[in-house]
């Protein structure tokens, strides 16, 4: 008896679909890992504002910005008779440093390229200070002698100082100061009314021609009290003849009567995100 053929089997047209399903599983898995790896973490920043303001209610912030000045000189290799310049710049010190310069270091570095013919010609100084970022514009430059109006050739400079000041959200004291001769016109009667003049038509220029809020400043004139240089020779009574354009850090801020809450929380949640955008949080 012959043996019964067995039909043929047909072939399998869905075979790829597995192939298919392990691809697509894959493909899944992958989006998966790279959604947690790149997933920000979102109270990042209020934790670091937080943070800092527990720094400040606990003071630790100003203890930290005193052991950057006190430990300035062993950064720029010159000694104090204290000592202290054989420190090295580690430790609370070092911690300072990044404190006080993450946040104006660019400005500083954008500001010296800007206005390199300015600083080269004297005209214009920065310095980083315990209160902040210190822009000095220089009397001889920027305002004729005796006057409170300032030189419309001097706007394109002053005009990047103004874009510094509305990239960043720091409050801004404009301080005029003159040499101690005094001055008696009749326009000013003392040099106080001088240097406050100055300072004021500072925030005029800032605040009309560059529109700049004028809620991120004050203005204040101290004379001839608080001078760079000394007042016994015409180089240094030059020095002493400026407005300058000070952008205040918290320590700086902490000090201001007015707005002073408002702006520290200005400037603390610039620096969260600041903090947050340079040491992201690492992924779950």
């Amino acid at each position: 008896m012959a043996r019964k053929r067995k039909p043929p089997e047909h072939p399998n047209h869905e075979r790829w679909m597995v192939s298919y399903a392990d691809f697509v599983t894959l493909l899944f898995a992958f989006f998966v890992v790279m959604y947690a790896t790149a997933r920000i973490d979102e109270t990042a920043p209020e934790r670091v504002s937080e943070s800092v303001r527990e720094a400040l209610k606990e003071d630790s912030f100003r203890a930290l910005v005193t052991s950057f000045l006190e430990d300035a000189p062993a950064r720029t290799g010159r000694n104090d008779s204290s000592g202290r310049g054989a420190r090295r710049a580690t430790g609370d010190g070092g911690k300072a440093d990044a404190v006080l310069l993450q946040q104006f270091l660019p400005s500083m570095d954008y500001l010296s390229r800007e206005l390199a013919n300015e600083i080269r010609d004297d005209q214009v100084s920065m310095r980083l200070t315990r209160r902040g970022l210190v822009i000095s514009l220089r009397q001889a430059a920027f305002f004729p002698s005796g006057q409170d109006v300032i030189a419309p050739e001097t706007y394109a400079a002053i005009g990047k100082v103004a874009q510094t000041i509305a990239r960043l959200p720091n409050h801004v004291r404009l301080e005029g100061h003159t040499d101690s001769i005094p001055i008696h016109n009749g326009r000013f009667p003392s040099n106080w009314h001088l240097s406050t003049a100055r300072a004021i038509s500072m925030l005029e220029l800032l605040t009309q021609r560059f529109q700049l809020p004028k809620e991120k400043f004050t203005v204040a004139g101290y004379a001839d009290t608080i001078g760079v240089d000394t007042n016994e020779t015409d180089q240094g009574r030059r020095r002493n003849r400026r407005v300058d354009i000070v952008l205040l850090n918290l320590y700086g801020l902490s000090d201001e009567p007015l707005g002073g809450e408002k702006a520290q929380e200005e400037v603390i949640h610039h620096l969260a995100k600041e903090a947050v955008a340079h040491n992201p949080a690492p992924a779950p």
